[in-house]
């Protein structure tokens, strides 16, 4: 039998310790106490949850808590020992609710956990929480998704619905795939086409679209005020088949592409020898630096199967030198690896699978070796664009096969390249590609809810004496949780996939195991 859950939360918390007294209750009255730098700010985010989940308006005080209050308190030596940055702690007692973080961002995390923690059928009388101790914190620091708005291009307010649809499982980096050879999705004032003509098409013939600059802004501002870091990826020397279509003079023989909008990879490049492709690295990196507050932008170097080796090689030393001018901490995938002469501290992006394949290992070593460090993505477990199971309408198959949500569980970021455990991982992403989802509804019915086992890989440790993490994580237990977190989706209207083996709570209240079928689109 299943182990069962302590509390439903999702990603599970460090610590849990229950308590044998009454519950919280909610009383009319009930107030959110604050104090401490930020605490006004976390506690607009409970406060906007309790009116949107339940209808409850509670106030917001400056004072001491009274009896049946919530209360937020950040100030230093509140998160558990070792975790001041995101580390959190919430008590529930008959007398009150309180969350304790030495950050803002600890202190927005900890009200994530809260929301799980109240009931589901939190609008009518009474909403009472079960007493509990929780003290948490984050395995990784970067706990990241990745959309790929170039394949397809997804508006603003679709951004936005992804947006917050992944923060309350405690994801805080947004990767957006910006550019590739069916379309740049961002302008660039120096080189107007790209957006303009590179941007004006996507897969399949689908619409085109383009993120002006205040586009851009808006986005960073709504990722921000969930504690969201918003890393742009401006792909290259190869996926750039939108900027040769752009521009002539970027391709050697000066004659331009035509548009693209199929699904293959590998057949563009930049000329790693041609001082106009260097000048253009210069613009797009200082544009897209400038527009970006956070400390990362990533630059491909995946999948160049055209450019030869040696030039590929130049192409990255040259090419990360001028992105890395521009005060950025650079990321790309772990085929950039390859060079020896890496900016320090440059990020690598493992995609390859669980078992390494050919150079990936050393690859990505090389970035730790270069003082850098590495995010770990392997595509047969973390990407959530591969299909559940053969023959599914959307999705692919490339990755070993379908994905299924107990794959996406089962895994441990620090036993996949040998030498490179958790002191040189700074984290682990999970991207979703769109060649063949041209809807946010397509996309999330991919995503949800592979995603919310690849946030508890991110987050949550296994313990470190185990040989087989599939022997430590409990999958059954996991999926009572998700069951419970299916129905938070269902009330949030995100659309997700019903996959068996979890007994997923319908609308209607009952438990029932729903084939892999039953897909909400």
């Amino acid at each position: 039998m299943p182990q069962t859950p302590v509390v439903s939360v999702i990603p599970r918390p460090v610590s849990v310790e229950q308590f044998g007294d009454a519950p919280f209750t909610l009383a009319p009255d009930a107030r959110i106490s604050v104090a401490g730098q930020g605490a006004d700010a976390v506690a607009g985010v409970l406060a906007a949850a309790l009116a949107g989940d339940c209808g409850r308006h509670p106030a917001i005080v400056h004072e001491p808590p009274g009896y049946g209050d919530f209360a937020i308190v950040i100030a230093e030596g509140e998160a558990p020992e070792g975790h001041a940055a995101e580390g959190y702690t919430v008590t529930v007692t008959p007398e009150g609710v309180r969350i304790g973080a030495d950050t803002e961002a600890g202190a927005f995390l900890g009200v994530q956990t809260v929301r799980q923690l109240i009931p589901l059928e939190c609008g009518t009388d009474p909403l009472s929480i079960p007493p509990v101790s929780i003290r948490d914190h984050p395995r990784y620091a970067y706990r990241g998704a990745m959309l790929d708005v170039a394949r397809h291009f997804f508006t603003v307010d679709e951004v936005e619905r992804f947006i917050d649809a992944i923060v309350p499982l405690k994801l805080n980096h947004l990767h957006l795939h910006l550019t590739d050879d069916q379309g740049w999705r961002i302008d660039i004032e120096s080189w107007p086409e790209l957006a303009r003509h590179g941007g004006s098409t996507g897969s399949d013939g689908s619409r085109g679209g383009f993120y002006t600059h205040d586009d851009y802004r808006r986005l960073v501002a709504y990722a921000q005020e969930r504690h969201v870091t918003l890393v742009p990826e401006i792909d290259m020397p190869g996926h750039t088949n939108a900027a040769l279509a752009s521009y002539p003079q970027l391709n050697p023989s000066g004659v331009v592409p035509a548009l693209y909008t199929g699904s293959k990879v590998g057949f563009s490049t930049l000329d790693a020898d041609s001082m106009v492709t260097y000048e253009f690295i210069d613009d797009v990196i200082r544009e897209v630096s400038a527009l970006t507050p956070g400390p990362y932008l990533h630059i491909g170097g995946d999948e160049s199967l055209v450019t030869p080796p040696e030039e590929f090689l130049r192409f990255i030393a040259r090419a990360s030198a001028v992105a890395a001018s521009h005060g950025k901490t650079l990321i790309g995938w772990h085929e950039m690896g390859a060079s020896d002469q890496l900016p320090p501290g440059t990020v690598g992006q493992y995609w390859d699978f669980l078992t390494p394949r050919g150079d990936a290992a050393d690859d990505a070593l090389s970035f730790v070796r270069q003082g850098g460090s590495v995010i770990m993505s392997p595509a047969d477990v973390a990407y959530l664009d591969i299909v559940y199971e053969e023959g599914d309408r959307l999705g692919q198959e490339w990755a070993g096969g379908p994905t299924t949500v107990r794959d996406a569980y089962v895994w441990d970021p620090a036993r996949i390249v040998p030498g490179l455990g958790d002191a040189h991982i700074l984290g682990v992403e999970a991207p979703v590609w769109t060649e063949t989802l041209a809807t946010i509804d397509e996309v999330e019915s991919m995503v949800f809810p592979r995603i919310a086992a690849v946030a508890e890989v991110a987050w949550s440790a296994p313990p470190a004496d185990t040989a087989e993490v599939a022997s430590v994580r409990d999958f059954d237990e996991f999926a009572q949780r998700l069951a419970d977190l299916g129905k938070r989706w269902e009330l949030a209207g995100t659309v997700f996939r019903r996959v068996p083996g979890v007994q997923w709570r319908t609308a209607a209240g009952d438990w029932a195991e729903m084939t892999s079928a039953a897909i909400d689109d």
